[in-house]
């Protein structure tokens, strides 16, 4: 248009128009351009009219003070009302608390000033269904004089997204079967309450229902699943609102609870009592009154003392504590008790070193017979631990350390061949004057597979005859449901392998007829051994023992004794019936060269 209207004026033939021409052709170019202005103006806004309607987004038009002049039929579906009824309103009032107000009006105010977009999620209010978790954007569109703001509100709905991921972070942080939080929110939680400045004390109770396993498999995980979401709720039951009480379930049917403020001791354990208690009484699922007990580890200390790791530990180790002690109970940390079982517990993490080391050996106890006491029936083995620091350690300072570290079955297995190494030497010096050697099993041992083919190796190994070796075990390692006991004892049995049964009561002796126990010997101990060392023997034990002694001859056992501390003691035993002894009475123990000297005193028949 503008090239056509400057070839008209240039194009003036050489002639100066007069104003009377000029003035028609002047206005007719301004009337082009208005036609022309105004035709491209319409369009636009026609697109822009039909986009604001048809939007998916709720807009609002508002004019330079934030009051609404126009809305769009998305916004008022949205919002739950007609756009007319929205007209008039000033932005902020569609925000529903007060925090939504504030930040719609700092949006504004930030827009006015030269901002070009601010967006937040926040909740504004709609008609019927209250509260709606919605996207925000307020914009700015230039006035009609320069400098003027118009701002434009833009929302979507952010509800179902809000709430899914207001979901899924409930999940991360919470136990889908009980509702509880779960093992992560408990450790955040416990390192919030330990963070820099923090002054409260704390107690951390760990909690473990007692055979859950047997609820489980025996009425099915559906009824273990719903006895654990009753233990849930009657856990919050008792903590919820105490000290700032949290409840967490950890893993399977462990749970855990932090407490915050002043605290005592007895407190804390008035409440577990309280928890302890209420999870007694049965839980009725499926016509069954499901009863569970549960024990506790409780820690109470101040805040700043120790870490998270440290507390943790400290109920842990509580909590193990009041499993061994019976279950069904609560244990309180106890610092004293946790240095000295530190101190065993470093001694058994060293037992594979100090085995590879040779710092064990053996130490004797000689089996004599009464009736002959400078005659030997047999020599028992056992181990002793040299320790370069703590001296000389008995086995019973030592092998439990070893039955939790796994060290049972490699002491066991050099128990064995040092012994049968000794019995060779014996054989080889003393001939037929040497005595058996009776090696006591460790249970782990005694329920190992190989077995068998570790006391063969080992009497082959040493050119010995199976009947050289008695191997002595117990009620325990009999009923162990590990392993394959009966037939290992069968098969050594058979061997020539002289098998001797510790027995503290009839029900031990019992154990051989109703096994078929190829048993040869049973040896008398504890309290029914016991009850003989005083100047007048209790009646009734003198009773029970005659019973033992006369059915261990009914089953053609030969009946031996240990632990016997006097001579005395040993007269009593043989008037009884009883064949053989050990204990203090001949002597506590011996070395290898002592034992040698003792077997040349006492040669065996």
């Amino acid at each position: 248009m503008a090239r056509r209207w400057a070839a008209t004026l240039a194009d003036t033939k050489g002639v100066t128009l007069p104003l009377e021409e000029l003035e028609p052709l002047l206005l007719e170019i301004a009337h082009d351009a208005v036609d022309h202005a105004g035709s491209g103006h319409g369009g636009a806004l026609h697109r822009f009219t039909a986009l604001y309607a048809a939007s998916p987004m709720g807009i609002a038009l508002a004019g330079p003070d934030g009051e609404i002049v126009e809305a769009n039929l998305a916004l008022g579906q949205l919002l739950g009302c007609s756009p007319n009824r929205l007209r008039g309103r000033h932005i902020t009032d569609l925000g529903s608390t007060d925090h939504d107000v504030s930040r719609l009006k700092a949006g504004l105010e930030q827009v006015r000033n030269g901002r070009e977009r601010y967006q937040e999620r926040m909740l504004l209010d709609h008609t019927e269904d209250g509260q709606l978790w919605t996207d925000v954007t307020l914009a700015r569109l230039p006035g009609d004089r320069p400098g003027s703001v118009y701002p434009v509100l833009m929302v979507s709905d952010a509800n179902e997204l809000h709430l899914l991921q207001e979901r899924l972070l409930h999940q991360n942080v919470h136990d889908p079967l009980t509702g509880l939080p779960n093992a992560s929110s408990f450790t955040t939680k416990l390192e919030a309450a330990l963070g820099a400045g923090a002054r409260d004390d704390i107690a951390l109770i760990y909690l473990d229902v007692d055979g859950f396993k047997v609820v489980n498999d025996g009425l099915g995980a559906g009824v273990g699943d719903q006895v654990l979401r009753g233990v849930a709720g009657k856990l919050s039951a008792v903590f919820t609102g105490h000290h700032d009480g949290f409840v967490a379930r950890l893993s399977g049917d462990g749970f855990a609870v932090l407490l915050r403020g002043e605290l005592t001791a007895t407190e804390v354990v008035e409440l577990v009592e309280r928890a302890l208690e209420d999870l007694n009484e049965p839980i009725y699922l499926g016509g069954h009154g499901i009863g569970v007990s549960a024990s506790a580890g409780i820690v109470v200390r101040a805040a700043v003392e120790d870490g998270g790791a440290e507390l943790l530990r400290a109920a842990e180790i509580a909590l193990h504590r009041a499993k061994e002690a019976g279950k069904a109970q609560w244990m309180l940390f106890d610092p004293e008790l946790d240095a000295r079982d530190r101190g065993r517990y470093q001694l058994g993490a060293v037992i594979a070193g100090a085995l590879e080391n040779g710092e064990f050996s053996l130490v004797y106890q000689p089996t004599v017979n009464l009736a002959d006491p400078d005659r030997l029936a047999a020599v028992n083995a056992g181990l002793r631990w040299n320790h370069p620091e703590k001296g000389e350690l008995g086995s019973d300072e030592f092998y439990p350390l070893a039955q939790t570290t796994g060290m049972t079955v490699p002491l066991g297995r050099w128990l064995l061949a040092e012994s049968l190494a000794a019995t060779a030497r014996w054989r080889a010096r003393f001939g037929a004057a040497a005595p058996d050697v009776c090696v006591q099993l460790p249970t782990r041992l005694a329920i190992d597979p190989d077995l068998v083919l570790l006391v063969k190796e080992q009497l082959d190994k040493h050119e010995l005859p199976p009947n050289a070796l008695r191997l002595c075990t117990d009620r325990a390692s009999v009923l162990d449901p590990r392993g394959e006991v009966l037939d290992s004892f069968a098969v050594l049995s058979d061997l020539g392998t002289q098998l001797v049964l510790t027995i503290t009561g009839s029900a031990d002796l019992e154990l051989i007829p109703r096994h078929r126990l190829p048993v040869h010997h049973v040896i008398l101990s504890g309290a029914v051994v016991d009850a003989l060392d005083s100047d007048a023997p209790p009646e009734p034990a003198l009773r029970h023992l005659t019973q033992l002694v006369t059915r261990a001859r009914e089953l053609k056992l030969r009946v031996g004794a240990e632990g016997v501390r006097t001579h005395e003691q040993a007269a009593r035993l043989r008037q009884l019936g009883v064949l053989a002894a050990r204990g203090p009475f001949v002597t506590d123990s011996a070395t290898g060269d002592e034992v040698d000297e003792l077997i040349a005193r006492h040669p065996a028949r």
